[in-house]
């Protein structure tokens, strides 16, 4: 069970469970499941709040791949553009995990999808460095930037390389590929 990091709330709670909505939350209260709720009911916000790293609840469910809570937290107004402290974001956490499905719902809010971090990584560094192939297929798909390179000097198509990922660089090159085809071949064949 994770460790709740906002200290008026119980400890013993899942990371979203002080998220319910109040009606929810209330109408469980003969299960005794709203004890914990009370003192959030006078407006407090917590789903933006962040934590010492400057992590929100969204940022930290997209890292562990928590796509209802996700869902849930996007649903009832989380801002998927928020950065941690070292300019970590729910996408690139979300693609260093390989949670495709999170990455779209978080790509469906237009987040900068070549956002980068202390490190100079990118989601589409960090879904390659993880061998992620449809995680990289999805940011491609959405237009990722292949020139992009990390801090240490590598693109996506070198990090592939040299971690022997070829399933990854396969999908790479089919993208690189499809560009210039789209880019080659005339609209008009008059």
């Amino acid at each position: 069970m994770a460790t709740c990091v906002y200290p008026h709330v119980s400890p013993h709670l899942t990371p979203a469970a002080h998220l319910i909505p109040a009606p929810t939350a209330l109408g469980r209260v003969g299960r005794g499941v709203a004890q914990w709720y009370h003192p959030l009911l006078p407006g407090d916000n917590l789903i933006n709040k962040r934590d010492e790293r400057g992590f929100t609840p969204l940022i930290w469910a997209s890292a562990f791949g928590e796509i209802e809570t996700v869902r849930f937290l996007l649903e009832w107004g989380a801002d998927p553009h928020i950065l941690a402290k070292e300019r970590e974001s729910a996408l690139s956490l979300a693609s260093t995990g390989g949670y495709t499905d999170i990455v779209g719902l978080l790509l469906e809010r237009d987040v900068d999808i070549n956002i980068y971090d202390w490190n100079g990584g990118t989601p589409l560094l960090y879904a390659v460095r993880g061998n992620h192939v449809k995680c990289v297929e999805a940011l491609l798909a959405r237009g990722a930037d292949l020139t992009t390179e990390a801090d240490s000097g590598y693109t996506p198509m070198d990090l592939a390389v040299a971690l022997g990922y070829r399933k990854v660089q396969q999908v790479i090159e089919n993208h690189i590929l499809k560009l210039f085809q789209n880019n080659l071949v005339p609209d008009d064949p008059e």
